[in-house]
Order: structure tokens, then C-alpha cells, then sequence
């Protein structure tokens, strides 16, 4: 499944997430500080969704309330939701 979600209060535009058999099988993302969303979305390959949105949930981007890795794991669960 693919699933696009569009961050909120973050640098990045546009998140699409692709899954597999419960794994993230390819995240790409539009904006944001490129060389480390591009990181991420490296890590994250293979990972179980649950184990991933476990790890991003909370993280915050200097005083905001919020990160793109938040925002992705928001959009994670999301694509979760969907799936159920």
C-alpha cells in the first residue's frame, strides 16, 4: 500500500510512504532538510511500522512541537489505520 500524507507545522511539503507485509518498504519526502530526511527515510527501509512510529513519536524540531520524523510517524499510523 502507498499512502501520502501531508505534514503540518514542519519544513516538508509532502510524505509518501510505501508498505508492505507490515514493513516500510520505501519513504520518500518533499522538502524539508533533505540530507537528513533522505537518511531517515534510508533507516527506515525494512522496519516493521509499528517499530518505527515507536521511535519517531514525540520527537520534536528545535521549539516546535513537532519534527518531520513526528510528522512521519503520524503518517504512519495513518496509513495503519487504513489498512485495519
Amino acid at each position: 500500500m502507498t499512502y501520502t500524507y501531508t505534514p503540518h507545522g514542519v519544513c516538508s511539503r509532502q510524505m509518501t510512504v510505501e508498505i508492505e507485509n507490515g514493513a516500510i518498504k520505501h519513504v520518500d519526502i518533499l522538502g524539508g532538510c533533505n540530507g537528513n530526511l533522505k537518511g531517515i527515510a534510508s533507516l527506515l527501509q525494512g522496519m516493521r511500522v509499528e517499530d518505527a512510529i515507536e521511535r519517531m513519536k514525540g520527537i520534536r524540531c528545535g521549539m516546535r512541537p513537532t519534527s518531520c520524523p513526528d510528522q512521519l510517524a503520524t503518517a504512519l499510523q495513518e496509513a495503519l489505520e487504513q489498512t485495519v
